[in-house]
């Protein structure tokens, strides 16, 4: 068999799943990305491993639910005999969203929702969403594989579409602290890590993490049964807490508010901002905002650069700003693009994010 020849600047995805109509939604949808190339379908795990001898990919995407062998002990396998990034895709309903938070804990680096019918701007946003997801993976430290060049990042839409950028007359320092995240790649288990190590009086806190509808709520739900602190799906008014950590729901801003001594969340349908909904940039516009020097900001593992003009705006707010570390993030981009905009105070690795955010909230 003569080698397949592939241009080395492509990320070379292996679509597995049982329904044909999804392998081919999901081929059309990568076939329209010129930095992506299908190098085959399989309709069950014991396919994929056949189309994996000829050919390795720098991506697997994997639905859960599948005849002859489920996707979980498909995925155990990959990351125990040849680590590949795996996105997991999912219907992240009922059952399946719980099974695609396992395969996070298993090693899956991302979530996507299956693609589904819709108007032509539903499908824009969800090509976009899927494409960016799987070229993410493709640089997601998995295993024994090594990193890939960062893709050429394409125009797109800033904190603009949703809130105008602040003003001099940011918020004083005059009431608790807030502390505000973001996250995307990764970004599950270094929340997980972070959250766990919050004590119970711990700042109010309100979260970012790029994920798909239906999936933040059991997310919330799942970190909950492990943190001292509470953790739920934002809802809008939500009040900010000590104790709490908010999630933005998959498909919605998340802003932070204040009302007099109050801080409280709106949540805001609008456009993809840095190409995700909900947004770190429009999540740290608003606690430059209304929080101002009151706003503790950290920044974590994630491909692109959603959140560094907000986190530059944090800090000429007087917010103090936290990195994750490279060595310590799944994709180093986020944090990266914040630090290369001198958006940072403070560079550490992920297990010591906890306590230096809890020491500058005293």
């Amino acid at each position: 068999m003569h080698p397949i020849l592939t241009t080395p600047s492509k990320t070379r995805v292996l679509i597995v799943d049982d329904s044909a109509s999804v392998r081919q939604s999901l081929k059309a949808i990568f076939e329209s990305d010129p930095e992506i190339e299908v190098i085959g379908t399989a309709a069950d795990p014991f396919v994929a491993v056949e189309r994996i001898k000829q050919q390795v990919p720098d991506v697997i995407t994997l639905d859960v639910e599948m005849p002859r062998m489920d996707g979980l002990t498909f995925l155990g396998r990959i990351m125990s005999q040849h680590p590949i990034p795996v996105v997991i895709c999912s219907t992240l309903t009922g059952e399946g969203s719980e099974t695609a938070l396992a395969a996070i804990e298993k090693g899956a680096v991302e979530v996507i929702a299956k693609p589904k019918l819709g108007t032509r701007e539903f499908f824009e946003e969800s090509r976009i969403r899927i494409c960016d997801a799987v070229k993410s993976a493709a640089r997601a430290r998995v295993g024994r594989r090594g990193r890939r060049p960062a893709p050429e990042v394409r125009p797109k839409l800033s904190a603009d579409a949703v809130l105008r950028k602040p003003g001099s007359g940011a918020m004083i320092k005059t009431t608790d602290k807030v502390i505000a995240v973001g996250a995307s790649t990764g970004g599950t288990e270094a929340l997980r890590d972070f959250l766990e190590a919050m004590p119970l009086d711990a700042p109010g806190i309100v979260i970012v993490q790029h994920m798909p509808e239906e999936f933040t709520a059991r997310f919330a739900k799942r970190l909950d049964g492990l943190c001292r602190i509470s953790v739920k799906e934002a809802a809008d008014g939500d009040s900010v807490i000590r104790g709490q950590a908010l999630i933005a729901p998959g498909n919605r801003h998340l802003l932070l508010k204040r009302s007099g001594a109050r801080y409280f969340v709106e949540l805001r349908d609008g456009p993809l901002v840095s190409r995700h909904r909900p947004s770190v940039d429009v999540l740290f516009r608003s606690a430059a905002r209304w929080g101002g020097r009151n706003v503790v900001g950290v920044i974590m593992t994630g491909m692109g650069d959603d959140g560094a003009k907000g986190m530059a705006e944090m800090k000429e707010a007087g917010a103090f700003n936290i990195a994750q570390d490279e060595a310590s993030c799944v994709v180093f981009g986020m944090p990266a693009e914040a630090i290369k905009r001198g958006a940072v105070d403070l560079v550490l690795p992920l297990d010591a994010i906890a306590h230096e955010v809890v020491c500058r909230c005293r």
